[in-house]
C-alpha cells in the first residue's frame, strides 16, 4: 500500500487565524484529523505536507551536515559525549546496537515475517553516524539532567546554532501539527500529547552514512529498529534507503515525494496509547536505489554522505508514561505500566549502547 500525504495546510490556516478553531471544529480539519489517526494507528507512518516546511531550509541543513561528517574522525571525536549516553554532540559509528540483535522477542517476529518482507540482518554496530542537537528550552527541575544537558557547538561553523535551530523549530511545528491533529482524532482533548511535550528533550538528531567507504548493496548502516520517543520526522534524504514496516507487515522503501515530511510513531506514542498506535519498525541499507544514487553524485561531484533530517520529538523526561484517558480501559493497557519516561528513555539507551556512561 501507499502511504497517503496529508496537508497541513487547514492546520497551518487555523493557527494563523485565517479562520477559527472552536468545540465544533471546521469540518475539513475534522476530516484531517480523522485521517491522521486512522493512518497512524493502521500503518504507524505518515507523510505530511507543511508549507512552513521548505526544500532550501532542508538543503542548507544538509549541506551543512555533509561538512561536519566529512571531517576526520579525530576532529568530530571532541564533540562526544559518551558519559551522557551521546545524548547530546556526536555519535560515531560502532557505537548503537541494532536492537534486533538483542531484543528476543523482536528477533521472533522477524522471523516470522514472509523472506521478502524480512529486513537485512545486521552482524554488529550500527554503521551511521550522528549527531545530537537539542531543540527548545530546558526543565530549570528534572531527576533526568543528562537528557536535558546544554546542546553541543563544534567549532568552524559559525552558522550551527542559528541553522540548527531554525530547522529544529520548523520540525517541531510540523510534529506538533500532527499531534493535535492526532488527539482530535483519538476523541482526546487536542492539547494531551502537545502538553506533554512540553520542556521535552528534542533532538534533532541527523545520521550521516558514508557511502564512499561503505556503498556495497546491501550493507546496514541503521539496523531493523523501533524509536524510542514520541513521534520522528523526516525530510527527504539526498539518497535513498530507509525501509519501514507498516503494520500489516508490509516492507516499504520509503519514496518521500517532493516538500513532503515522513513521520513515524516512536514507543511513547504507543505506550499512551495502550498499543493502539504501534511504534513504527525500520531500517537504514544500502539498496539498488541507494547505488543509482551514489552514481548520479559521483558524475555530479557530490558529497557522498548520506544525510537524514531527522528529528525525535519527546515527552518530557519528569513525565509518567501511561495509557492516556479511554485508552488506560483497554485490555492491553496492562503491558505499558506507567513509569518516568527519562526512566524508559535511560533503560532503553543502555541496552543499544555500546559504550555507556565511561565511554567503556
Amino acid at each position: 500500500m501507499e502511504i497517503p500525504v496529508i496537508d497541513l495546510t487547514p492546520y497551518v490556516d487555523v493557527a494563523s487565524g485565517k479562520f477559527s478553531c472552536d468545540e465544533r471544529l471546521h469540518p475539513e480539519l475534522k476530516t484531517v484529523c480523522l485521517e491522521v489517526s486512522r493512518i497512524l494507528k493502521e500503518t504507524g507512518a505518515l507523510l505530511v505536507r507543511d508549507p512552513r516546511c521548505s526544500n532550501e531550509d532542508n538543503d542548507r541543513f544538509i549541506d551543512m551536515m555533509e561538512k561536519y561528517f566529512e571531517q576526520p574522525k579525530e576532529v568530530k571525536r571532541v564533540q562526544e559525549r559518551p558519559h551522557q549516553h551521546y545524548q547530546v554532540g556526536s555519535k560515531p559509528g560502532g557505537v548503537e546496537i541494532p536492537r534486533s540483535l538483542v531484543d528476543h522477542e523482536m528477533q521472533k517476529n522477524l522471523r516470522a515475517l514472509p523472506k521478502d518482507r524480512q529486513p537485512k540482518i545486521p552482524t554488529g554496530p550500527d554503521l551511521k553516524s550522528q549527531y545530537m542537537w537539542r531543540v527548545g528550552p530546558r526543565p530549570s527541575k528534572t531527576r533526568f539532567k543528562e537528557l536535558n544537558s546544554e546542546p553541543v557547538i563544534p567549532e568552524g561553523f559559525p552558522e550551527w546554532k542559528k541553522i540548527m535551530d531554525s530547522w529544529g523549530f520548523k520540525m517541531i511545528s510540523t510534529v506538533e501539527a500532527v499531534a493535535e491533529l492526532a488527539a482530535i482524532g483519538f476523541d482526546l482533548p487536542k492539547d494531551t500529547f502537545t502538553n506533554l511535550m512540553k520542556l521535552g528533550p528534542h533532538l534533532l538528531g541527523p545520521t550521516g552514512s558514508d557511502l564512499g567507504s561503505h556503498g556495497e548493496e546491501g550493507t546496514v548502516f541503521a539496523g531493523y529498529h523501533y524509536d524510542i520517543n514520541f513521534l520522528t520526522i523526516h525530510y527527504k534524504s539526498k539518497f535513498p534507503g530507509l525501509n519501514i514496516w507498516l503494520r500489516n507487515g508490509e516492507k516499504v522503501e520509503v519514496k518521500v515525494p517532493d516538500g513532503c515530511l515522513l513521520i513515524q510513531a516512536g514507543k511513547q506514542l504507543e505506550w499512551m496509547t495502550a498499543g493502539e498506535c504501534k511504534a513504527g519498525m525500520h531500517e537504514v541499507v544500502v539498496t539498488e536505489s541507494t547505488l543509482a544514487a551514489i552514481e548520479a553524485a559521483k558524475r555530479e561531484n557530490r558529497s557522498l554522505w548520506r544525510v537524514s533530517s531527522s528529528l525525535f520529538s519527546n515527552v518530557a523526561s519528569d513525565v509518567v508514561l501511561k495509557p492516556l484517558e479511554h485508552f488506560a480501559k483497554s485490555p492491553l493497557a496492562a503491558n505499558y505500566p506507567p513509569m518516568y519516561a527519562g526512566d524508559y528513555f535511560e533503560k532503553e539507551l543502555s541496552m543499544i549502547n555500546l559504550k555507556g556512561k565511561n565511554g567503556s
